[in-house]
């Protein structure tokens, strides 16, 4: 988290405390991180820039039966969808996908087995990351995309170039893993992949308040 604070990607401030200086200068925000670290001299530095954001990101995360399953409930999966989680994990998808967000924490290569856009069919091949960090070592390289609600996000990938779900399992298994899945294969671990469909929480669509001044002109 804290990296992605001065990434070129994701923020384009030149250091941390350039983040620090630009937060403090919005009274809303100064108000706001005094409430919550009241015990910090000063409470507006990147470490709780980076606590707050993963407050708030923790609230996105949408209770699904999977996540019942894992508490013990055995049968809030159905059994394809339980074949389709060990077809998940000794396939090797978990490798990448894993975590409270069933992935989302981790750059890896699109493409690890044969070039990614022979099997999505794109015509606008995106070499990712390397155009803007110039690091040979970024060239089709992309952020691991979680997999929570991912039965509600198509089409698939960073390009929309797979239309279905069942597609982008068999094109994962070929292009990262090098692994032809049967139809079978691809049935149960969508019906898994399904059960990662979580309830929407009542405000998701409310737009939020942001504090006073929160839109400052850069310095």
């Amino acid at each position: 988290m804290i990296k992605a604070l001065t990434s070129p990607i994701t923020s384009g401030q030149p250091d941390l405390k350039a983040v620090e200086d630009r937060l403090g200068r919005i009274p809303g925000y100064a108000n706001l991180f005094k409430a919550a670290f009241a015990d910090d001299a000063n409470p507006i530095t990147a470490q709780n820039v980076a606590k707050a954001v993963g407050a708030f990101e923790r609230t996105l995360v949408t209770p699904s039966p999977f996540d019942s399953y894992l508490n013990g409930q055995s049968d809030a999966l159905s059994v394809t969808a339980r074949a389709g989680l060990k077809k998940f994990i000794n396939t090797g998808c978990v490798m990448c996908h894993s975590g409270v967000g069933v992935g989302g924490s981790m750059y890896q290569k699109f493409g690890v087995a044969e070039d990614y856009w022979l099997a999505t069919g794109s015509t606008n091949i995106d070499k990712s990351r390397i155009d803007v960090t110039k690091d040979p070592a970024d060239l089709y390289v992309f952020r691991v995309p979680s997999l929570r609600n991912v039965a509600m996000t198509a089409p698939y990938f960073h390009d929309g170039s797979v239309p279905t779900l069942p597609e982008a399992v068999k094109v994962m298994a070929r292009v990262q893993l090098g692994v032809t899945l049967s139809d079978g294969d691809i049935r149960d671990i969508v019906a898994f992949l399904e059960s990662l469909t979580g309830d929407l929480p009542a405000n998701f669509t409310t737009v939020p308040t942001l504090p006073s001044g929160s839109i400052v002109p850069k310095q």
